[in-house]
């Protein structure tokens, strides 16, 4: 065991026993400067200010500090697993830094159905743990993040003949609320026929016996992982975007750091690490074989597809839990705005995760599902403004021939032969488990390296996200709109940013020019993009226009029109030359034309 001087614990060179490689030089001992200072659980996880900067010179520094100083922990993968894994070993007291190579939640984070949801459908697979653990789960996101986890009402209909009868439905819908310890959002209500068609006239009426109104939640999946990440950041983590791994380092035969490339200027880091957390999702199998080339693969990808359509165009009312009549899987029909959102696939993947997409295929499926459903909505491919698809990086257990709808959604932590620390499986729902379990591993680890005393838990499951301090919404709207914020505007800015919208308020106040909308008639407004660039580590065109203001799912253009303009802002703040600002531009065009080439796809399918 290192000794101590003065409580002060020793470099981890003698941790290790062995030297890092030669030319990586440690400064001086970590001391307590590199702990976030305690808190009470009340805290909201050493939010500061909502105008505390989270920027391109936040990054620059945080690259800088983890290539000085060696960390305790290196997360690699910045979606909602790798954020929460930061966050939770930052507020335990440890050193911690985390890179991505892309945005955060630019994989499967930001693909998802952007459901919080207890998981009805694994009552199939009899997964009642999994149940019971995700509908707590989903109590607890919508208490630290109420801004961008909200309840959210689904109907679930049920017709003569169905795979699933309605008194099993039924059956299965009492256990669900059971599971939740009757705690659930609401408990469900049974409706007969004409109840159901008077909620939802559009609906098949042809064989409809009833339907379920039960409720789970709904979220924004890049803003939640953004808010942990933020969050991760104020307790103490150094953090980096668009940061490439491109190798592991081994001074002693263990996995003890990573060599790091920073994607946008090329520069390289060496960051030493005690423990290094593989948390990159669908990339898992990738990192593990620059540990072990002959790693058995742990995964099986499974895409995930989703089509955009007007919410017009479908006629329902609320969120519709439906089963496909073409392969008996369960799908939804879920509002976004003036948008509804058809999904989601499961489909063995086996391309590479930085080029899926939403096939031809799977538009034609979506499509076809959802109008047995709605027999008036005729929808067709040019009804789609945008699509999207993400991999789940599922827990390759058994014989591949079993159904990926019928995959275990559970997760586990790996350790490999170079003490690589891997989780994998999971889902978005319970990834603050998930990252508890990979921070005790974490603890553990640690306290067998160099004596120091196990850190309590972090109270995750009570410190809100940053702009979840507050639960009253609209007490949040009528403060904007007394600001001067149009209400359209207002319930938007509260919805993405809870209680920070004071701060893209405050800067309207300042510039009166950055009220105005970014796009004629929606509600985001151009101190949007400053704010992202400033206060949430915005560096790219896509990261604003994708995963910040989500322009790119929410106009006719994805963007487009409007893409010109936030670029020459981003390039005024960021310092981009000509060539750049072009570069970018092309880049967000390549996306755009990603997300519509399913198109062509199905002109082929249809017409031979």
């Amino acid at each position: 065991m290192p000794e101590r001087q003065k409580g002060v614990r020793q470099p981890a060179t003698i941790a290790t026993r062995r030297p890092f490689p030669a030319g990586i030089t440690f400064s001086s001992a970590l001391t307590k400067r590199n702990l976030p200072p305690c808190r009470r659980a009340g805290q909201a996880g050493g939010t500061t200010t909502s105008e505390t900067e989270f920027s391109h010179r936040t990054r620059a520094k945080a690259l800088a500090a983890m290539a000085a100083e060696p960390v305790d922990v290196l997360v690699i993968g910045g979606g909602i697993t790798g954020a929460g894994i930061a966050r939770d070993a930052a507020l335990r007291g440890f050193r911690t830094a985390v890179v991505d190579k892309g945005d955060f939640a630019s994989g499967t984070s930001s693909h998802s159905s952007r459901l919080i949801h207890g998981g009805l459908r694994y009552l199939e697979q009899y997964e009642f743990h999994l149940v019971r653990e995700a509908s707590r789960e989903r109590r607890v996101l919508l208490n630290v993040a109420p801004h961008l986890v909200h309840p959210l009402a689904f109907v679930l209909p049920s017709y003569l003949g169905a795979r699933v009868p309605a008194w099993r439905l039924r059956a299965g819908l009492w256990l669900y609320d059971l599971l939740a310890g009757f705690r659930n959002v609401r408990l469900h209500r049974w409706l007969g026929r004409k109840a159901t068609l008077r909620l939802e006239p559009g609906l098949r009426d042809t064989d409809l016996q009833g339907a379920a109104l039960y409720f789970d939640a709904q979220t924004d999946d890049a803003r939640l992982t953004l808010a942990t990440m933020r969050a991760a950041a104020q307790a103490g983590a150094l953090v980096a975007s668009h940061a490439d791994v491109t190798a592991l380092l081994r001074p002693d035969g263990r996995i003890r750091g990573a060599a790091v490339r920073d994607v946008l200027s090329g520069q390289e880091y060496g960051v030493r690490a005690l423990v290094v957390v593989n948390a990159t999702g669908p990339w898992a199998d990738r990192l593990r074989r620059l540990e072990a080339p002959d790693a058995e693969p742990l995964l099986r990808l499974t895409r995930g597809a989703h089509v955009a359509v007007p919410r017009q165009r479908v006629g329902h009312v609320r969120a519709m839990t439906l089963t496909s009549p073409l392969d008996g899987r369960v799908m939804f029909v879920l509002p976004w705005g003036d948008l509804s959102y058809i999904g989601t696939t499961d489909t063995d993947e086996d391309t590479s995760p930085d080029d899926v997409r939403a096939t031809g295929e799977d538009a034609i499926y979506l499509l076809r599902s959802a109008n047995w459903f709605f027999p008036t909505a005729r929808l067709s491919p040019r009804d789609v403004v945008a699509t999207w698809a993400g991999l789940r990086p599922l827990l390759r257990a058994g014989a591949l021939d079993v159904a990926p709808s019928a995959t275990s959604r559970e997760h586990r932590v790996v350790e490999g032969p170079g003490g690589l620390l891997t989780i994998a499986g999971g889902k978005l729902t319970t990834y603050r488990l998930m990252a508890r379990d990979v921070v005790d591993r974490v603890a553990a680890r640690l306290h067998a390296l160099d004596g120091r005393p196990r850190a309590p838990r972090a109270p995750t499951d009570r410190l809100p996200l940053p702009g979840g301090e507050t639960a009253d919404l609209e007490g949040l709207v009528k403060a904007a709109t007394q600001r001067g914020a149009r209400e359209s505007t207002a319930r938007y800015l509260v919805g993405a940013y809870g209680s920070e919208a004071a701060a893209v308020l405050n800067l309207v106040e300042r510039d009166r020019a950055l009220g105005q909308p970014i796009v004629a008639g929606r509600p985001e407004v151009w101190a949007d993009v400053t704010h992202a660039v400033e206060r949430e580590m915005a560096l790219r065109l896509s990261d604003v226009l994708i995963r910040r203001l989500h322009l790119f799912y929410a106009t006719r253009d994805q963007g487009v029109s409007a893409a010109g303009a936030v670029a020459d802002r981003m390039a005024a703040a960021l310092g981009w030359d000509a060539t750049r600002r072009d570069a970018e531009l092309s880049d967000y065009r390549t996306q755009v034309a990603r997300s519509r080439a399913f198109a062509d796809e199905v002109a082929r399918l249809t017409n031979p």
